[in-house]
């Protein structure tokens, strides 16, 4: 049984961490006291679910979270130091704080330590989220206790909406571009200049061609830019919409 803590206290635990090449040892106290943080706890660095939504979309709305009083966000699974600063440096979430339950001292302590040995896992976290404020859990969002990997209520949506669901998101601004391209640039420029952040997809790369861009966009020239679904288009069209904001 997976139990709801709310109104408790986080377990006193000493986490095994690295900073660069070294050691370091991170306390509960350290992390919680006197400050609003969320935690969000997954059964294991780099696999699908943790690392395509759970992970980024949290390191997305870092800013929304702070502008709503959260001082720190904190991911944490039962992988050792090393695995976690590699997963960190390769998800590029410099917004999060990853903590390596290695012993899985945590996630004990908080009930949430499950059996994952039928796909040699051994012992992981349960996947759930919760707000911790001066060491205290306010709430948690607990995914329930079934077969798989359940992936319903941990997310940073709902935990931003039970923050603030009047909170204003960021737009998702993804831009198809090529190598040299100068009207790629002009685009990049412009929406930095409005402080958008922007998923940037090379043609080219990883298979991306531009038969895939015709395909999504139904244009093949670049760049082609989407904002929160809707097609922009072009460099000309992009600093015409941005004008507007």
């Amino acid at each position: 049984m997976l139990d709801n803590r709310e109104g408790q206290r986080v377990p006193e635990v000493t986490f095994k961490s690295r900073e660069g090449n070294q050691w370091k040892d991170i306390t509960t106290s350290q992390l919680f006291n006197g400050k609003t943080v969320i935690v969000f706890a997954l059964p294991g660095a780099f696999t699908p679910t943790c690392s395509s939504t759970h992970l980024p979309r949290y390191n997305e709305l870092a800013a929304v979270f702070r502008d709503n009083g959260v001082d720190d966000i904190v991911c944490l699974s039962v992988n050792d130091a090393f695995v976690m600063q590699s997963w960190q440096e390769d998800q590029k979430a410099e917004n999060i704080t990853f903590i390596p339950d290695g012993n899985g001292d945590f996630s004990e302590g908080m009930g949430m330590l499950v059996d994952k040995e039928a796909i040699g896992f051994g012992k992981r976290s349960w996947r759930y989220s919760m707000l911790v404020k001066d060491g205290t859990i306010e709430k948690m969002f607990i995914e329930p206790d079934e077969p798989g990997d359940p992936f319903n209520v941990s997310d940073a949506d709902t935990m931003l909406n039970y923050i603030n669901p009047n909170a204003e998101q960021p737009k998702r601004v993804t831009l198809f571009s090529k190598p040299g391209c100068p009207h790629c640039q002009r685009a990049k420029d412009a929406l930095s200049s409005k402080g958008l952040k922007y998923e940037e997809i090379l043609l080219g790369t990883n298979g991306v061609s531009f038969s895939s861009l015709m395909a999504v966009s139904g244009a093949g020239t670049t760049p082609q830019v989407f904002i929160d679904g809707e097609i922009i288009g072009t460099a000309d069209n992009l600093e015409a919409y941005l004008s507007n904001l």
